[in-house]
Parts: C-alpha cells; structure tokens; sequence
C-alpha cells in the first residue's frame, strides 16, 4: 500500500480498536485499514450474530467477539466507538484513564475529510473545501436531511448523505473516494456538501467536529434508558455547535421552549466565538425561515432575494403533509438557502418530495379504513406530532422502552384515539399511564395488533401504527417493523 506525501496520514500504522460492530463499525473498520492503520475490533455479541457484519469486513481487519477484553482496550492507540456502546462502559473508562484518545465514527469522518490523508488510487485526498452540514433533533431529522440532500442535488451540488440515515459516513467516503474542490487529483468524487443527520449518540464523542451549518429541530425526551437525566440528552445535543465559529450558522426551532432555553444557556449575546444563529418559526416573525398568510417566507439579508422578507412558496404547494412536515420545510429550505442556493431548487423540492417511507405513509384502504405506518416514531415526541394531526384514530403502540413518560399522549389520545391496541414489552408500561384516556386492548404481536384494528375499525377511521417505542424486543429495526406492518395490511386487503 503507497501512502500519498501530500499530507500526513495521522492513522497508518496506529493500533486502532473499534468498538462496536454495528454499520458505523463496519465503515470505521475499513476506512481505517484503507488508511493503513492496524485495526481489531470488538463487540460483546456472539460470532454467530455478528457473521453477516463480520462477512464485509476487510481482510486485514482483526475481529474479536463475544467479549470487550480489558487488555485489548488499555493497549491500543485509539479507539473508534460505535454510537450504540455507551461511553462509560468499565473498558472504555480503563483506556480513558490511561489517557488513549477516544473518538466516535462521525469524528473519525470528519477529521479524514479535513486532514486530508490519502492511500493511492482510493481518492481519499485534500477536501478542505467540502463543508459539513450537521442536522440533530428528537424528530424530523431523516426527513430534513433528505430534503435538504435533495434540494442541494436540485441546485446541481455534489453532496454525500450519510451518518445516522442511509449509510455510515465513513462507509460513503470509502465507496465514493471523494476529493475536495480543485485538489487536480484524477479520480475519485468530488463532494461540495456532506450533508449528516446526526444522532445524540454521535455528538457524544466528538472532539473537532465543526459543521458548517448546524440546526437543532427540536428536542424531547428520548432515550432516557441511556442518558441519566433530560439534561444530559440536552447537552449531548448541544455539542453539534461546541466547534462552530462566527463563520459558522446555527439553526433553531424557534418555537421549540427547549431548544431556546438551551441556546439562551449556550450562546451569550455578544461572544465573539458564537456561531451566527437563525431561526424557523410557524408561529411568529424571526430572522430565518417562518411561515405567515399561507406562506413560508425567507427573512435573510444578503441571499440575493428582491427584500429581506421574501415569501418564496405557499403552504398548499408543498406536497409533504402535517404541522410537524411544515417545520421539517421550513429548516431544510433555511439550510439551503444558507448553503448559497437558490429559492428555485429549494420551492422544486418542497413541490416534489412526499415523504419518508415508515413516517405517516400511507399504506392502503381498506372498506373506508385509511392503514398508515408511522414506525419511525420511536419516542413520544414523534407519537404526539403524528397524532396532532390526524384524529378517528385506531393507534397500534408499544415495543422496547427507552424510559418514555407515557402519560404525557393522555389527553391528546383522549381527544384522538377512538381505542388503543398495545404491543411488546412495553404495553403494560402504556396500559397503566393511559388509563382512562381511551379503551385499551392487548395484542400478542403486531400480526394480532392489525387482525384486533380491522374487526374495531369502521368507515372513515384511521389505523396508525406509531409505537413511541424501540423496535428491537420483536424487530431488528424500525424499518422492519414497519415493513412489516405493512406485509400484514395488504395480505388483508387482498383476502
């Protein structure tokens, strides 16, 4: 392997642990043997479990399962955590007190982006000029990731779209072999934009990782079976902006109490080192994105626009539905519009894009009964903007808790929520927090949960699955959840 001198490549031939055998484990692993750099990687689960992960490793990669070994983790020269191992596990504790420097998956990327190393013929090179668009929240985050990825696409821009949506980062910038702008090196791609929905797992590790453009959509209580309290989920997202410079734009959820409680802690007025902060907003005028009369309206000086508060599309043109979809427009169109687009690709996307599949998709009708698959709402944050618009409602929840307070849906299941039909490990948890809000039924599985909603529903009624919950005590994902759910409703629509 012939290693490029056009910069320092600062991981050949470092002992690089990688923790975690999940697909950010996979992409680091292989990136980093690509770099040249002597790489084992751990992970607690059986061989057996882990084959098909292990199958797509490189060769050079060492793999050792079953265990996280003290010895592996105190004797190395980094380690590279996946999102979903805890920080404070007894291993990684050890190596941080013998002073080993400890990073994440996204940092990892970023710092190859930025540093430039390089391994011939791979085009891994000098990309300084690629910026980093880092999207964080509780909800939303998917959707305005691709959005904003589609939009920037619509503009004629090269983007790479990865982190917690599609594929790891570090898996895209191995398969692409990106380059930066005017580094006159053949081959390889060419980024102008990573475009990053980030998760607060992501944050937690990071150490100089600085997006460009950063937004916060919104926050509420999630994972709360990993984070000790609500302020430490708070302040894990709160690292998305910790890098930014004055240079750099934040953008927050306007309307969001938490979010501005959050920047109002952070972001003194007047520090010099503070990021140049902007806002969306559905609900009043701001210095950013809002909406206003029936329409989204553009409030940036300097984006070339004919005046400083410019409506650029009407609500009733853009094609993805609901109060929650109306805030995801609003922040992607503002990171467009800062990113240096034009209104034209931002209004072409917004008029064309209908959704994500598993989050309020549409999946049939069956004798005047609407089926829709919300899996993706996995906390009760994503369950209460998916009931705020929709009512009539037969709702399927339930599956892995993450700690959730459930009795926060009460009165709006009351006011929406005809009956309740609970699955999985967590439906005794929601029975005795939602009781008294509506009628509640129990179902073994998702199959018996569908079987229970078509004998209840009638006409004009609405069946959402949106389980506010994991997936993983039945599903390995959200995505196979929903999958699934669909499967079952279309086997009886055809019988």
């Amino acid at each position: 392997m012939i290693l490029v001198k056009e910069k320092k490549n600062i991981f050949a031939d470092k002992n690089v642990l990688v923790a975690g055998l999940a697909r950010s484990g996979v992409g680091a692993s292989n990136l980093l043997s690509a770099l040249g750099a002597k790489v084992t990687v751990t992970d607690s689960k059986s061989w057996e479990s882990l084959e098909g992960r292990i199958r797509q490793l490189a060769k050079s990669v060492k793999v050792i399962t079953g265990d996280n070994p003290m010895d592996v983790f105190g004797a190395c020269d980094m380690i590279v955590v996946s999102p979903g191992v805890p920080l404070d596990i007894e291993p990684l504790m050890y190596a941080k007190s013998r002073g080993i420097q400890i990073i994440g998956e996204l940092e990892l990327a970023y710092q190859v982006m930025k540093s430039g190393p390089g391994v011939q013929g791979s085009g891994l090179r000098e990309r300084a000029d690629t910026e980093f668009i880092g999207i964080t929240g509780t909800n939303g985050k998917s959707t305005v990731t691709t959005l904003v990825d589609l939009m920037l696409k619509r503009a004629g821009r090269r983007t790479m779209l990865g982190g917690n949506i599609g594929n790891a980062l570090t898996e895209e910038i191995l398969k692409t072999g990106v380059r930066g702008q005017g580094s006159g090196i053949r081959g390889g791609k060419t980024i102008d934009f990573v475009v990053a929905e980030i998760s607060s797992f992501q944050l937690e590790s990071i150490e100089t990782f600085r997006p460009h453009i950063a937004a916060i959509l919104n926050i509420t209580p999630d994972h709360l079976n990993r984070y000790k309290s609500m302020d430490d989920y708070i302040n894990a997202k709160a690292r998305i902006f910790e890098n930014q410079l004055p240079e750099d734009c934040l953008i927050l959820n306007g309307d969001d109490p938490v979010v501005m409680k959050m920047a109002d802690e952070r972001l003194s007025t007047g520090n010099e080192k503070s990021p140049n902060t902007l806002f969306f907003s559905r609900k009043k005028e701001v210095k950013g994105v809002y909406c206003k009369d029936g329409a989204l309206y553009c409030n940036v000086p300097n984006l070339g626009f004919p005046s400083a508060r410019f409506p650029f599309i009407s609500r009733e043109e853009i094609a993805i539905q609901g109060l929650h979809n109306l805030e995801n427009a609003m922040a992607a169109s503002l990171i467009a519009l800062l990113s240096g687009q034009s209104y034209e690709p931002v209004r072409e996307a917004l008029k064309t894009f209908s959704g994500l599949e598993h989050r309020l998709e549409f999946v049939c009708e069956i004798k005047g009964i609407q089926f829709i698959n919300d899996s993706k709402a996995t906390n009760i944050g994503a369950v209460e903007k998916s009931l705020e618009g929709l009512d009539h409602l037969i709702l399927i929840m339930g599956g892995m808790d993450k700690g959730s307070d459930f009795s926060v849906l009460h009165d709006l299941v009351k006011r929406r929520v005809k009956r309740l039909i609970v699955i999985g490990e967590a439906k005794e948890t929601i029975v005795r927090a939602l009781r008294g809000s509506t009628e509640i039924d129990r179902a073994e599985d998702l199959r018996e949960a569908v079987a229970l909603s078509i004998r209840i529903a009638t006409a004009g009624d609405t069946v959402l699955l949106s389980p506010g919950c994991a997936s993983f005590d039945m599903f390995q994902d959200f995505e196979e959840r929903g999958r699934k759910f669909k499967e079952i409703v279309k086997e009886a629509h055809v019988h």
